[in-house]
């Protein structure tokens, strides 16, 4: 008989750099799993990638744990592509960038997995919403 999921626990970590602090202690304590576990596991899973990793984790009647990790953020990924610190703060006034097609196909590709599109052409157009809500303009 399966195990019975009795938590869902979402999670966005640095790759490589899970520590029992909050957010992860705070999250993972009151569901009783071990923390020191979680946390080699998730390094160890992460050692290939880098900026910040979503992680979903179900949480069993046993205490035990799986967790499955998803593509970065769209936004981080925009962001590492064009250079920048942070999205523009008023939008649509304000511009913080210019991303081309190239970069949105390539961005789309990686997170294509993780998105609701069943091409890369509507993909890709979901990774542009993306850049006019922060600021940047799609070329």
């Amino acid at each position: 008989m399966a195990k019975k999921v009795v938590k869902k626990i979402k999670l966005v970590i640095e790759a490589k750099k899970a520590t029992p602090a909050p957010p992860v202690g705070t999250a993972l304590g009151p569901a009783g799993i071990n923390i020191g576990e979680f946390i080699t596991k998730f390094n160890e899973a992460t050692k290939n990638m880098e900026g910040l990793v979503p992680a979903e984790l179900n949480v069993y009647e046993d205490r035990t744990f799986d967790f499955i990790l998803k593509t970065p953020p769209a936004s981080s990924l925009i962001k590492k592509a064009l250079g920048l610190e942070k999205g523009a703060g008023k939008t649509p006034a304000q511009k913080v960038g210019t991303i081309t097609r190239k970069q949105l196909e390539e961005i789309a590709q990686i997170k294509m997995p993780d998105l609701n599109a069943n091409n890369i052409d509507a993909a890709i157009e979901i990774i542009a919403g993306q850049c006019r809500s922060m600021g940047v303009e799609v070329r």
